[in-house]
């Protein structure tokens, strides 16, 4: 409880929301997702949850987790690019992985990307992923 306490007392003392721009590219607008890429607030950056899909295609990759977690790191690296940023701003990630047995697969490739220091994280099993994808990652980023 305190945690976020916390928190709440920087997002307000920080301004955070004086300044906030929804993020959608255009793969997103085209699709017509109900959904920003990313909503950037003062410093932070919250990145809409990911799944393994190819912009071009809108489809799930082929290829499993491996295959799906190294394509949601391309399409966070792209969000994050655009504003200026990459992987080294994100703080927090949250992990949403349909077979938990998949675990170990998802953190070999998880960690390839962090190879220092590690954001902060959450996971969970999940049942019924958006396009049958195996996993889903959400990061928040923070940005100088």
């Amino acid at each position: 409880m305190k945690v976020l306490l916390m928190i709440l007392v920087v997002f307000l003392s920080s301004s955070v929301f004086a300044e906030v721009q929804y993020l959608t590219s255009e793969n997103t607008l085209k699709a017509g997702l109900p959904f920003s890429d990313a909503v950037k607030a003062g410093n932070f950056i919250f990145l809409s949850g990911q799944v393994g899909t190819d912009p071009s295609s809108d489809k799930l990759v082929t290829g499993g987790i491996e295959a799906e977690t190294h394509q949601i790191f391309r399409n966070i690296q792209a969000i994050l690019s655009a504003q200026g940023a990459s992987l080294k701003n994100i703080i927090k990630c949250t992990v949403m992985i349909d077979d938990i047995s998949q675990w170990p697969a998802f953190n070999q490739v998880y960690v390839s990307y962090f190879p220092g220091d590690k954001p902060a994280r959450s996971a969970f099993g999940a049942d019924g992923l958006a396009l049958g994808a195996s996993l889903e990652l959400e990061c928040w980023a923070y940005q100088e």
